[in-house]
């Protein structure tokens, strides 16, 4: 099957996360086939019910690759054009993992052993494939991950701090406000001081950025909030020690400042010979850590219409990953 072709067939299995079911079945029988042709062995590593990770190898694998195959919602099927393949998931990550199947049958064709090919469930939301992954590794080398960098290596990824900010207050007749206690005004002065927080900055991942995603709270126009909450989202350019110290302060007295999820930033190594930016999302990569061996960052299609409506690949990069990746196996293979 033709990268394109196999690109939008894997597109029109809807697969938004903790429904991935059906194309972890569908990827499975074709890794079958492919391990059958070439000597290789093929598994499915279990992660909850009606969901699992395929693992393919050939030889012992010193060099995985490695990317997930769950989207985010809505659900809209492929079209295409003389330059994209258009619907969801077609650069977040069904056009990867049609390149990078298109490199291992070549690399295999080719004679080339030692490799392994790892699709994971779960990124878009808690990278649950990925952690059931490093509870089993198989002592791969080097792992290279399939996220939409443009076809350049990546240097670094940001990291993630997410936070749930509650207020309590208590209710009254808004008529006669010295009788309550505003939840929603003193979530406000929280994210005042927050938004005011000098937030660190790195020479190479550039500056950490803040997002106040959802606020909620109140009863009524005419009634004094006793409720309130925000979750707000950093993209770390550190181990996030300071923003949490910061976000502590700024919380003190006013809210219940709850951390949900901190992921470290990464940084990566660069090679000669190939194209390097940096990343400002957060990937499976920490969730391995480390235990499918050194990662590396790369992949087709542009981050910028990941998740969005207008979500695309271009052919001549899906094109050009197939030989990166190649060339980058055979570059770590010989290390």
């Amino acid at each position: 099957m033709h990268v394109f072709e196999l690109t939008r067939a894997l597109v029109d299995i809807e697969s938004i996360t903790d429904n991935e079911e059906r194309v972890g079945n569908y990827l499975f029988d074709m890794l079958a086939t492919l391990a059958c042709e070439y000597d290789g062995q093929i598994e499915q590593i279990p992660v909850a019910e009606h969901r699992f990770n395929v693992f393919a190898y050939w030889g012992e694998p010193k060099v995985t690759f490695s990317t997930h195959i769950d989207t985010v919602p809505p659900f809209f099927p492929s079209r295409e054009d003389s330059e994209y393949i258009w619907g969801r998931g077609s650069c977040d990550t069904k056009g990867i993992i049609a390149s990078m199947i298109g490199a291992v049958r070549e690399l295999l064709a080719e004679q080339t052993r030692d490799i392994g090919i790892l699709l994971v469930v779960g990124e878009e939301r808690n990278s649950v494939g990925a952690y059931a992954a490093a509870k089993t590794p198989r002592g791969s080398k080097f792992l290279i991950n399939g996220e939409p960098t443009s076809n350049r290596l990546a240097l670094g990824s940001k990291g993630a701090l997410r936070y749930e900010l509650i207020a309590h207050g208590k209710m009254a007749h808004s008529a006669y406000p010295e009788l309550g206690d505003s939840a929603i005004e003193k979530l406000l002065d929280a994210l005042q001081q927050i938004r005011s927080i000098q937030l660190p900055v790195d020479p190479v991942l550039g500056a950490s950025t803040l997002n106040i995603g959802t606020i909620t709270g109140g009863r009524a126009p005419n009634v004094i909030p006793d409720f309130a909450k925000a979750e707000i989202f950093v993209r770390l350019v550190e181990d996030g020690n300071s923003t949490r110290a910061a976000f502590a302060k700024a919380a003190e007295g006013l809210v219940e400042a709850n951390e949900i999820l901190t992921i470290p930033a990464l940084r990566l190594r660069a090679l000669d010979g190939f194209e390097t930016a940096v990343m400002s999302y957060t990937t499976d990569i920490p969730a391995f850590g480390g235990k499918w061996g050194e990662p590396l960052l790369i992949g087709p299609g542009t981050i910028h219409v990941a998740h969005t409506s207008e979500e695309r690949i271009a052919k001549h990069e899906i094109l050009e990953a197939v030989q990166i990746y190649k060339n980058l196996a055979r570059r770590l293979l010989a290390v």
